[in-house]
């Protein structure tokens, strides 16, 4: 006796025990010898700190399908999974901690800071990859690694040490992105542009020979105090005349110089342009053409510092207000706008940016930019799924400036220069001289043959940008700098998956630091991915408080049911996807219908396999194999045809990342054609009594079709397909269904023409059963059908499927013919060319038909009557918002609709 299914599904249950064998199997490990194509992805690694989003569940759903369908084509397949180390999230995190005690990082020394932090990532770090686990994503756990750990860690020291040697890391004074809650550098891609309402000030700057005024205007009037000069067009004939004069700074008393520069917009605001070259990057620029003195005039914790004067020791914003009054005090305020503009908040922070002058590391980006473009000109490498972000990629690497890599953190990658701060009276200092080295003992080797043995060196206390070592991920994940047998099989990567809004952080960096570094590009193909949007279709954020939690909806619903949802919703490559979901129940009507798919899964399985239980069919993996072509009714041939072509285009589609494409084929396909027509057409063909013969093609059919949609259906629901084909071939668990062969297409048993017959046939049913509905027939009751074509095959496909329709369409009596003769008491409908008749006479009672019709005709004349007076209220159209005065028009439509159908359906009669 074949083993069977438990009456029910239990998702919880099966999805963990799946997870559990799987991981203690090590069903992923890969062998880089094992041969076969290398199909290998690096998951985007979340930060430690994070848990799992939706974000993180549709990417991670994205990126299982795609490397569970290329391990069961073949492919010596890898998806390598890890996290990243979040230098400011997990600083942050340990502050607070610190700070609940009263203390700071400072007093408990780096040393013992990083304890805790390795404490705390022990503990806590581990969350998210769990909850990744949870969603059955098939990474080799084995090779799980961490932007901190020591593999990376080596690779960090090479790359940074090699790039400084090659020209490509300097150190030097800038102006950096400051965010003063974090006290660290931040660069611009971590940098959010908010839309404010705030003010725009007018000053007057005093000639400083007495004969007049020049008028500026700014955002910012405590910047006012570090200005060292006031710009104006060349060219603007209003002020030309000025320019090499000087200007008396209110306030502080400086005198500064009025300059003429080209970048001036002679006919924006007033023409003049205050230049603070220490607090804004534009004035930095203009700064240097001009040689004006840089002036620093803030603090790191964003609070003013000497340089301001009597505004010494105040927050940037209470010193606005109060350097705004002194200018009213002294008769320099002219007039205050109303101004709506961007302002550059720390994504991080969460505070507005301070450009500040600072001393930091820096990567000359443009010789490894213009690499990339050479790459992607000339070979089109990476490929960009969808092509349009080709354009976007294309752009960012023309405008991307020298990055700023250093952080004035403790996590992280420390920065492996040591300074000889015995040449700087024990500072590190602007000037301070610096070794970059791969380690202390190599960087005293290099400090001695300069200044001796007693030379003293300290290592920079800040550490790398977080994106540095995410930029060698794809290589560095493999091994590098070692030249490892994972390297060389599964370098470059496949396929990187990854959400648009992270081509700029990430894909970039990483295409640039391969690049150079390797010399190929990291990944062949970019799939960029959309959003999740909520329930309304808005971007879920933490401001909004708009995020779903996935976890409730797996444990609602199961982890299949929301995999399958998340792919399912993707229309085309890189479209935003929507789910359904109702906040004060915690459920969702488009994980729900998953649910009843992943039902409909279990029964129909069941449904097969109890068919197994009282035959001498017996089944196991060996013998899987459709039945002898000789022995197939022409049933059996279509359900194999349908399943063949099924095949070829989930294939297809997954190969093009039309992955919403292959999951929704994937669904007409099993519950239309196989659960809805063919183990309908088959149900009698499995009786007790039936010829044993058509009964045994009939099961290899099943077994063989449902064994093939399983496989198919895996990379998207891996759990349940896993639980139904290890109970149908009775295989061992070691060898389950995510390391079988994929599906291949057999053409030679692809039939269109019985595809168009069948067509045929399934439309025909339906409009029987369709006409059944509409005269109120219980399923038992057997009727009489005429058929009516003027077409001689289309006469000769129904004859061929009289059966089918016949069983399909509870029909007594079928009749074909070529003519009609007059049929008064009757119902019909049209399906392609063929006209179907229900005769109703002797089946129901007309009179008491009619007058049901009648009475819906009534009801729906109330409701319509109802609306009318609605959309001829003056004060409902007044009150009412367009969208529901549209809702009710399109009401008032559809129930006109109604109403005609009804009443053509009476004129029948």
């Amino acid at each position: 006796m074949t083993a069977n299914l438990p009456p029910q599904y239990d998702a919880k249950t099966t999805e963990a025990k799946w997870q559990q064998i799987w991981e203690t199997n090590q069903t992923y490990k890969v062998d880089p010898a094992r041969g076969g194509k290398p199909f290998c992805i690096v998951i985007p690694p979340p930060n430690v700190t994070g848990s799992l989003h939706l974000g993180h569940a549709f990417e991670s759903s994205l990126i299982d399908a795609l490397v569970r369908y290329h391990r069961m084509r073949g492919d010596n397949t890898l998806f390598l999974p890890g996290t990243d180390h979040a230098s400011i999230a997990v600083q942050t995190i340990l502050e607070k901690q610190l700070k609940a005690e009263g203390k700071t990082r400072y007093d408990v020394g780096r040393e013992k800071f990083l304890e805790r932090a390795w404490e705390w990532k022990a503990e806590s770090g581990g969350t998210i990859v769990n909850q990744l686990k949870r969603m059955g994503v098939s990474a080799d756990w084995t090779r799980e690694r961490f932007t901190l750990d020591e593999g990376l860690s080596k690779a960090v020291l090479e790359a940074f040490v090699r790039l400084h040697r090659d020209g490509l890391i300097y150190r030097g004074q800038y102006l950096v992105n400051w965010c003063p809650a974090s006290q660290s550098a931040v660069s611009d891609l971590e940098v959010e542009n908010k839309e404010t309402n705030g003010s725009l000030w007018y000053f007057r700057y005093p000639l400083s020979d007495g004969s007049g005024f020049i008028e500026v205007a700014t955002t910012r009037p405590e910047t006012m105090l570090g200005d060292t000069g006031v710009a104006v067009n060349p060219q603007d004939e209003r002020y030309k005349h000025l320019i090499g004069k000087t200007l008396t700074l209110p306030i502080v008393g400086r005198e500064i110089p009025i300059i003429g520069d080209e970048f001036v917009e002679a006919d924006f605001g007033t023409g003049c342009v205050k230049v603070t070259p220490a607090h804004d990057p534009n004035d930095f620029a203009m700064g240097k053409r001009h040689n004006l003195p840089l002036i620093n005039i803030m603090n790191k914790d964003g609070t003013l510092n000497e340089n301001a004067g009597e505004f010494n020791g105040q927050e940037r914003f209470a010193a606005r207000r109060n350097v705004v009054a002194k200018l009213e005090e002294l008769g320099n305020l002219v007039k205050i706008e109303a101004y709506k503009h961007a302002v550059p908040y720390s994504d991080r922070g969460k505070v507005p940016v301070e450009p500040l002058l600072s001393t930091q590391w820096f990567v000359k980006i443009r010789p490894m930019a213009d690499n990339c473009l050479a790459s992607l000109d000339n070979q089109n490498s990476p490929e960009f799924v969808p092509q349009r972000w080709t354009k976007v990629y294309r752009d960012w690497l023309v405008k991307l400036q020298d990055w700023c890599i250093s952080r004035q953190l403790w996590w992280g990658h420390q920065i492996p220069a040591w300074y000889a701060v015995s040449e700087s009276d024990g500072e590190i200092t602007d000037t301070t001289p610096f070794f970059v080295a791969k380690s202390e003992d190599e960087a005293r080797v290099q400090a001695i043959e300069q200044f001796g043995v007693d030379v003293k060196l300290v290592q920079d206390p800040d550490v790398l940008d977080t994106w540095f070592s995410s930029g060698l991920w794809p290589f560095s994940t493999l091994g590098w700098p070692e030249n490892t047998a994972e390297l060389e099989t599964y370098y470059p990567t496949s396929t990187l998956v990854t959400g648009f809004d992270i081509i700029f952080f990430w894909v970039a960096r990483m295409t640039m630091m391969a690049g150079y570094i390797t010399g190929k590009m990291p990944f062949e193909n970019v799939y960029i991915h959309g959003l999740v949007l909520d329930e309304n279709g808005k971007k879920m954020s933490k401001s909004l408080n708009n995020g779903i939690d996935p976890l409730l909806l797996i444990d609602k619903y199961g982890t299949d049911a929301l995999r399958y949802t998340l792919v399912r919703e993707v229309v085309g490559a890189g479209q935003d996807i929507r789910i359904q979901y109702n906040r004060k129940t915690d459920e969702s009507e488009s994980v729900e219908a998953s649910r009843n798919f992943t039902n409909k899964i279990w029964n129909a399985a069941r449904f097969v396999m109890m068919n197994f239980e009282t035959s001498e069919f017996k089944l196991d993996i060996a013998t899987l194999n459709p039945p002898a072509a000789e022995s197939l009714e022409v049933a059996d041939k279509w359900i194999l045809s349908r399943f063949h072509q099924t095949v070829q285009q989930t294939g297809d589609n997954i190969d093009r990342y039309g992955l919403g494409e292959a999951a929704k084929g994937l669904y007409e396909f099993f519950w239309g054609d196989f659960c809805d027509w063919y183990i309908e057409l088959v149900k009698s063909r499995l009786l007790e009594g039936a010829d044993p013969d058509s009964k045994l093609v009939v099961q290899q059919t099943l077994a063989f079709v449902l064994d093939g949609i399983l496989k198919l259906l895996h990379p998207f629901m891996p759990h349940i397909t896993a639980e139904i084909w290890q109970t149908l071939t009775q295989s061992d668990e070691d060898n389950d269904i995510s390391i079988q062969p994929y599906p291949i297409s057999d053409s030679s048993l692809v039939n269109p023409e019985l595809d168009r017959e069948f067509d045929l046939l399934i439309g025909v049913t339906r409009t029987i059963r369709n006409l059944r509905a509409e005269a109120d027939l219980k399923r038992a009751i057997k009727v009489s059908i005429i058929l009516q074509s003027d077409s001689e095959s289309e006469r000769e496909i129904l004859e061929r499927g009289k059966t089918y329709l016949c069983d399909l369409a509870q029909i007594e009596q079928l009749t074909i013919v070529d003519k009609l003769a007059e049929e008064p008491t009757n119902i019909a409908s049209v399906f392609a060319t063929v006209q179907i008749i229900l005769p109703l006479t002797g089946v129901i009672d007309l009179e008491a038909f009619k007058a049901k019709i009648q009475k819906k005709i009534d009801k729906i004349d109330k409701e319509i009557e109802s609306i009318h007076s609605r959309l001829n209220n003056t004060k409902f159209i007044e009150r009412a918002t367009p969208e529901v005065v549209q809702q009710t028009k399109d009401s008032l439509v559809e129930a006109e609709k109604q109403k005609e159908i009804l009443q053509a359906r009476l004129q029948q009669f």
